[in-house]
């Protein structure tokens, strides 16, 4: 699905700082993404997590620090360069347009390349088959986990490389988030690199080939998700105690 280095970092974030009004939110951030890995942010609300994802997406612009992908600088290149070259952001709470079929949900994704519809329509199909008898139907009639299913397949459509996405697992039930982690591991393994944010942390981070806790705006521990689970600052930190995972 792309040609990346596998000895090369995919997305390299150095010393990165963005500011709301004047407010800092990442003070200090440097941490790499390699390809083929799903890699997680974890934090507490407020960290800093969201923000970071939107200055690799290009809807931020950082006040200090660059932003490489594939060692191009992409942290001054306007939303629609970055998603051209394959980074794709997936906002926390993004809705289906209603009113529209899940076949033409999911082609706006591919505004800026039709031509790949087809092969990346079967890409989704492959990933999430329990959309196919519903292409036809009107999204908004779909249920909560289809939904779901139908804005991250907008941004596989996108031709993402590597996916961004925030609170993936907002307001599913277990069952369908285990769906959901399935699914991004069939991902990794199709050549597709996951950046994930959220607030459900056990999930995301046994399935974290990488991931970093984020306070106050900086990267304060790093470490394959399912070992920095058992630390105990990050129990400590997120659920106030320090639970068995």
């Amino acid at each position: 699905m792309n040609n990346t280095d596998p000895d090369q970092p995919l997305l390299s974030v150095r010393h990165l700082a963005v500011s709301y009004q004047d407010t800092p939110v990442v003070s200090d951030a440097t941490f790499n993404v390699w390809p083929h890995q799903i890699v997680a942010m974890v934090g507490p609300n407020g960290a800093g997590k969201t923000t970071i994802l939107k200055a690799v997406a290009g809807l931020i612009r950082p006040v200090r620090g660059e932003i490489l992908y594939q060692n191009i600088p992409i942290h001054s290149l306007d939303v629609a360069d970055v998603v051209s070259l394959g980074v794709v952001y997936v906002p926390e709470g993004m809705k289906v347009f209603p009113d529209m079929s899940v076949r033409e949900n999911l082609e706006v994704g591919a505004y800026l390349n039709r031509a790949h519809i087809p092969e990346r329509l079967r890409l989704v199909l492959c990933l999430f088959p329990e959309l196919t008898s519903r292409m036809e139907a009107p999204a908004g009639g779909l249920s909560g986990g289809e939904k779901r299913m139908v804005t991250l397949a907008r941004g596989l459509m996108a031709g993402a490389r590597l996916l961004l996405l925030d609170d993936p697992f907002l307001g599913l039930g277990p069952k369908v988030v285990q769906r959901f982690c399935s699914a991004f591991q069939k991902l990794r393994k199709s050549g597709v690199t996951l950046l994930i944010a959220g607030q459900h942390v056990r999930r995301i981070l046994r399935v974290a080939d990488l991931a970093f806790l984020i306070e106050d705006g900086s990267i304060t521990l790093q470490g394959p998700g399912p070992d920095i689970l058992k630390n105990h600052h990050l129990r400590r930190i997120l659920f106030g105690h320090a639970p068995k995972p």
